[in-house]
């Protein structure tokens, strides 16, 4: 038999033309800013002052990353931001997910006051220089561990973890102890593999923050350059470039190649180098962001 094709009302293919206008609106609107950063960062500098580059860059160079490639502690700076991502992130993850999985305890007498001594930490703070002497005086000055240690605890991200555990059914643990199972073997076995999308939000959250910190770096190892990290690099590099950009007009007369390099390219390299490795870590967790694995586990 034939299927009957369902005529779609006159509504209804308003709608889906209006719907679609307006994703297509929406996709130019997120992807000019990052295009208009890639084209810029491959034009030469001095033309980039004039200004109208949009989606080409109008003058061809790449003397922007050569400068950014360039730098003398690229290599080590890549190295420990690449380290302190990693690391920083799985222990925030595996900490915060701990704390969580006990404050959303029904049976845990001190999880009201924990959860409030939690959110007022988001909005006290004891000020930088108190928070410098405690750090010096645990030792973390001067070490790679300053950048993992004080980052492993996060209110935010602890309380979005409860908020999820919260929402699983207690089915699922009260069926587990009838089994034997203890409070690690459910938080291993069934409260973590439910937590993914949480996880995964969170774990992009802690990465980008790990991955896009500088201000640590400048006030912790600020005089150990084996610690210092790539976003702080370039940092400095920006910092130089605009200090000898008043020079830039009188180098481009000579003919000097420095003159290509000005601090609006020079940014808008930097920007492409160090978002890269978010853009290719983002659709891995994307799908977690969607879908809920808690749908079907537990029949009433």
């Amino acid at each position: 038999m034939k299927k009957k094709k369902v005529k779609s009302s006159a509504g209804s293919k308003v709608f889906t033309v209006l719907n679609s206008l307006f994703m297509i609106a929406f996709i130019v609107i997120t992807l000019y800013p990052v295009l208009n950063t890639v084209a810029i960062s491959f034009n030469d500098g001095i033309d980039a002052v004039r200004g109208g580059i949009y989606l080409w860059p109008r003058k061809f160079a790449i003397k922007n990353y050569q400068t950014v490639l360039a730098m003398e502690n690229l290599i080590t700076g890549a190295k420990v931001t690449v380290a302190r991502t990693v690391i920083g992130t799985v222990s925030s993850v595996i900490a915060n997910a701990l704390l969580a999985y006990v404050v959303s305890r029904k049976r845990f007498i001190f999880k009201s006051q924990l959860s409030l001594f939690w959110v007022i930490t988001m909005y006290v703070n004891g000020g930088m220089i108190p928070v410098f002497m405690l750090y010096r005086n645990l030792g973390l000055t001067g070490s790679f561990w300053v950048y993992v240690i004080p980052g492993m605890i996060g209110a935010w991200n602890m309380l979005v973890m409860r908020t999820y555990m919260l929402g699983l059914p207690d089915s699922l643990e009260e069926s587990a102890q009838l089994d034997g199972a203890g409070y690690m073997t459910i938080f291993t076995k069934i409260i973590s593999p439910l937590c993914k999308p949480v996880y995964a939000t969170v774990v992009l959250f802690v990465a980008v923050g790990q991955w896009n910190s500088w201000f640590d770096a400048m006030l912790y190892n600020r005089m150990k350059t084996e610690y210092t990290t790539l976003q702080y690099e370039l940092m400095k590099l920006l910092s130089s470039v605009m200090q000898q950009s008043g020079n830039a007009a009188a180098a481009s007369e000579r003919g000097s190649a420095a003159a290509a390099v000005t601090p609006i390219t020079v940014r808008s390299a930097a920007t492409v180098v160090t978002m890269l490795p978010i853009i290719c870590l983002y659709p891995f967790l994307q799908r977690y962001f969607i879908t809920g694995l808690t749908i079907g586990g537990v029949k009433e």
